[in-house]
């Protein structure tokens, strides 16, 4: 397997919608997802869109570490990847999230978020998967989403007084 470079904010493939997975067993694309993964893994990330390794398909990458799972609804998972995905909000309920980015290296910000989304796709054997997400996990899907569409978590914040770099939120607290 292989680390593979990370696209930084700026760069043109983090602003571009992706296109779907035509054929999700070939063999690059099964080597993407396992890049992907170990990608992810090294770097500490709970996720990874294709835009974010210069491609611009619709799949992307996360688990939740025990350390972020939220309790009995947002249990710790196993890496795994969900490719040509569709989110759907359920409910009107909105939390406000903090976010960082592998593309924007050193800093977060508070993201307004559905609490809840109900998601499908398909996962990396191109078997076909639903649920309804909430807590770390729905903040994730939701995430990676945007990636896919273009849209990096900056453009979600309303107030940017709340974004910060993370050694600065550490000295001087997380404003919610």
């Amino acid at each position: 397997m292989t680390l593979l470079k990370i696209a930084r904010m700026g760069h043109p493939v983090l602003l571009q919608p992706t296109q779907p997975v035509a054929d999700t067993q070939a063999p690059a694309i099964r080597a993407l997802v396992a890049d992907m993964i170990e990608t992810m893994l090294d770097v500490g990330g709970a996720g990874l869109a294709a835009p974010q390794v210069h491609h611009g398909l619709a799949l992307f990458v996360y688990h939740v570490p025990l350390a972020r799972s939220t309790g009995e609804d947002d249990p710790p998972r196993p890496p795994s990847a969900l490719i040509n995905p569709v989110l759907e909000p359920v409910g009107d309920e909105m939390v406000d999230r903090l976010e960082g980015c592998l593309s924007i290296p050193g800093l977060r910000g508070w993201v307004p978020r559905h609490a809840r989304v109900a998601y499908s796709g398909l996962d990396a054997h191109g078997h076909a998967v639903q649920g309804v997400a909430s807590g770390f996990l729905a903040n994730v899907l939701q995430h990676e989403y945007d990636h896919l569409n273009g849209i990096l978590y900056p453009m979600r914040m309303t107030n940017l007084g709340r974004m910060g770099f993370d050694s600065e939120m550490a000295r001087y607290g997380e404003r919610p």
